[in-house]
């Protein structure tokens, strides 16, 4: 029954089958179970490890001990998701499966699907026979942009939809009318669709870039052990995109590139990569708990899809406007310990893997959100400031990381219910405020704060630096070389 407390968000009237049951897929299970009406009978968990079935059988939800391949999926999750009448709803939490080939089987069955990444088959990340341009999040955003261009319209697949990529898109659109409510622009609220409206909007408020800019301070009760890696979500995840190539968004106001930078000749042209890992590439950032901070450029899809979006072209589709756009990601301190263990010696990864349950971790905090630079007001930062206090609170088996990802996942499915017929979309072209709406209640603290902070402040002075001056957010001043 709906309470003020757990509100019913809708119906799912067909079956529902959740790919993953990690630290993502446990803290989805309950908030499923709070704000849709469904059948548990007809819900059904897929994943190749087995250590939290007890979760679902308590809950009479069918658990399926399978890894999905290239070989099989089709012939795994057509009955699953064709049994019975209604309309089924696919949730994609998992690793090591082809998102695109899920996504195109459950539009050609009719089905609703989501998913938190462009993920590929089983060994994308560590293929050395491919070049570092294909082993982008680029290159795997254009495979979903193609598909989605070819096949316009029909059965919703939301794409992408974590808190990022995901609720930051939907952060940089509030944000974005919060800074220009704040320095007094003449503006009407474009539609959510209205993508030719939101980037001119960006552009005539002066903003040159945006950091996706976090800090994660949970704190572990033990320390880390040495050759094991640590993190509050998912360790596989991590590392997988922390060894993809350093990736960003690209803006107009950038007069210098780095000698190991490349641009892609296919698609939008909105990004760059560095021929070097992310998980080993550091920026200059800010967040309002700490300050300034060092942050990893970990590549991620809303860094291409956000530049993207905020482009503006003219009548002969030449650019021009677009912001830069990057991660800039301080994980919890056993994660940083963890991925310089695995740098410093040569990229080895650990033999030893752990998610830090909520039950494991002490207090902290997960202060993520998005910086908006370069304006009139120089620098804004808007996002969720969730602790695990909090998070423990709200729902069960999350931490504050993972609490924020999982609230996203929900309110994605909300909009995909009540858009059954969009398409594939990403969150940049979703309605933003119905999806704050329906993820708030989870995310804690959600405040924005000005800041007169630029990479140029307080940098020692002790050693020579090859700095612009006479614009500090360039990104030559932002990555630390």
């Amino acid at each position: 029954m709906a309470t003020d407390k757990h509100p019913i968000h809708g119906s799912i009237t067909g079956p529902i089958v959740m790919i993953g049951f990690g630290s993502i897929g446990r803290g989805t299970l309950p908030l499923i179970e709070r704000h849709f009406h469904h059948d548990p009978s007809r819900f059904t968990v897929i994943d190749p490890r087995d250590d939290d079935r007890k979760l679902l059988d308590d809950r009479g939800i069918a658990f399926l001990h399978q890894k999905l391949t290239r070989k099989n999926y089709e012939e795994i999750l057509t009955p699953l998701l064709t049994a019975g009448e209604g309309q089924g709803f696919c949730v994609n939490l998992s690793i090591d499966t082809g998102s695109l080939d899920l996504m195109r089987l459950c539009r050609e069955l009719g089905v609703l699907y989501i998913d938190t990444v462009i993920e590929p088959w089983l060994g994308f990340y560590f293929d050395d026979t491919i070049s570092n341009a294909e082993r982008t999040n680029y290159a795997l955003r254009e495979t979903l942009k193609k598909e989605q261009r070819k096949h316009p319209g029909g059965t919703t697949a939301v794409s992408c939809c974590g808190a990022n990529p995901g609720m930051v898109s939907w952060f940089v659109k509030q944000a974005l009318v919060d800074l220009a409510t704040e320095i007094g622009t003449e503006f009407e609220e474009p539609a959510y669709g209205d993508r030719e409206g939101w980037a001119k909007l960006m552009k005539k408020v002066g903003v040159k870039g945006i950091h996706i800019a976090e800090r994660d301070t949970q704190r572990a009760k033990r320390p880390k052990p040495i050759n094991m890696f640590w993190n509050t979500w998912s360790v596989e995840g991590l590392i997988s995109e922390g060894m993809q190539p350093a990736e960003l968004g690209w803006g107009t106001h950038e007069k210098w590139m780095p000698k190991n930078a490349k641009t892609h000749k296919k698609g939008p042209g909105a990004g760059i990569f560095l021929e070097q890992p992310g998980g080993n590439t550091r920026v200059r950032s800010w967040c309002p708990t700490p300050g300034p901070q060092y942050g990893f450029l970990v590549t991620h899809n809303e860094a291409i899809s956000i530049s993207d979006y905020f482009t503006v072209r003219d009548k002969h589709d030449d650019v021009t406007y677009r912001p830069t756009c990057h991660y800039a990601y301080h994980p919890c301190n056993d994660a940083v310990l963890s991925l310089h263990e695995l740098f410093g010696a040569a990229g080895r990864i650990q033999p030893e893997q752990h998610i830090l349950s909520e039950a494991e971790l002490v207090d902290g905090i997960d202060e993520l959100g998005v910086l908006l630079f370069g304006h009139a007001k120089n620098a804004y930062w808007y996002g969720s400031q969730l602790s695990l206090a909090e998070a423990r609170k709200l729902a069960p088996y999350q931490n504050a990381t993972g609490m924020q990802v999982t609230s996203a996942v929900l309110a994605g499915m909300v909009w995909a219910l009540e858009n059954p017929e969009a398409g594939i979309v990403e969150a940049d072209e979703m309605d933003y405020r119905r999806c704050l709406e329906i993820q708030r209640p989870y995310l804690g603290p959600v405040k924005g704060y000005y800041t007169d902070w630029t990479p140029l402040t307080d940098r020692p002075g002790l050693f020579p630096e090859h700095l612009d001056e006479s614009d500090p957010w360039q990104f030559k001043n932002i990555l630390v070389r």
